[in-house]
């Protein structure tokens, strides 16, 4: 029995999906092909009816994480507000996010992997990384406020989850984001 193109492309939404939320949870190389397919109730073999490779669907995984990352969100929105940038910074800065990888943003979860990808994977990264970037720097009206805002944002989430106690976690995030707001008052005044 054939499947309409629809349940092939609704197929392929539901694995990329559960793909990125267990690549963002435990790592995209430490699950195999039958893991990744089981997740959504599929066998191994259907898998490539879907992608050719496993690192087909990691570089499919990056362009679509990235592409909505939780820190890009703002630029998505129109009228840039010193409100709308707080409730950004409060959304990616927090307990909910480092306790819940794989709802959230693929920087921080899949950067290392991404790191360690072939070219074809990184120049994807760098594209979209590029674009959040540019999109940052127009709001701000500075090119490096924008790549040290995305900077901070991601290594304060990484460096919050490499640690065990929440206090020391919620510190982390609590002292960046105060850095932040410092430097981003004193940009905002000038």
């Amino acid at each position: 029995m054939r499947y309409s193109a629809s349940h092939k492309e609704e197929t392929r939404e539901k694995l990329l999906e559960s793909s990125a939320a267990l690549a963002k949870r435990g790592g995209f190389a430490t699950t195999g092909v039958d893991g990744l397919m089981k997740a959504i109730g599929l066998t191994g073999g259907a898998f490539y009816s879907h992608f050719p490779s496993k690192d087909d669907l990691f570089s499919a995984i990056v362009q679509r994480e990235l592409s909505r990352s939780l820190i890009g969100r703002i630029t998505q929105e129109s009228g840039f507000s010193r409100d709308r940038l707080d409730r950004c910074l409060d959304h990616y800065l927090c307990m909910a996010h480092v306790r819940h990888p794989e709802s959230g943003c693929a920087i921080p979860a899949l950067g290392a992997e991404i790191a360690r990808a072939d070219e074809a994977v990184r120049e994807r990264a760098e594209h979209w990384m590029q674009q959040l970037q540019r999109a940052w720097a127009e709001i701000l009206g500075d090119d490096e406020l924008a790549w040290a805002l995305i900077a901070q944002c991601v290594g304060a989430l990484v460096v919050a989850r490499m640690l065990a106690s929440e206090t020391t976690q919620a510190e982390v995030l609590a002292s960046s984001r105060s850095v932040l707001d410092r430097v981003l008052d004193e940009r905002l005044e000038q």
